[in-house]
């Protein structure tokens, strides 16, 4: 018997290890697990099936360095977040937001390059 414990589904299809390592450190800061598989898709498909499958109902689609943050429940391609190219502090804040979201915290504020909001 296989038992998953509750954590983040983050599915990747050819990610940018040093971004998808940013994620997964801003998830860490919170205190929640999770967990990476490689899978095929697009970005909305991805972030949609990781939430869908996640315990916690948070799961990010990665492919390439694209990154979607997505919750159970919301229909897919509207995702909570949604970043092309980030920068590092974007993917650790997009990170943490996936974790706040199930603790019920505010999220952190990501903005674009030019200061505005996301």
């Amino acid at each position: 018997m296989i038992v998953n414990k509750p954590s983040i589904i983050i599915y990747v299809n050819e990610p940018d290890e040093d971004l998808l390592r940013e994620i997964c450190a801003g998830i860490e800061e919170e205190g929640v697990l999770y967990q990476v598989s490689a899978h095929e898709g697009d970005l909305d498909t991805l972030a949609f099936d990781a939430a869908k499958e996640s315990m916690l109902g948070s799961g990010i689609g990665m492919t390439g360095q694209q990154i979607a943050m997505q919750m159970h429940r919301v229909p897919k391609g509207h995702n909570v977040f949604e970043l092309n190219r980030p920068f590092f502090w974007q993917c650790r804040y997009i990170g943490a937001n996936s974790a706040r979201a199930i603790k019920k915290m505010p999220f952190k504020q990501i903005y674009t390059e030019n200061g505005e909001p996301v």
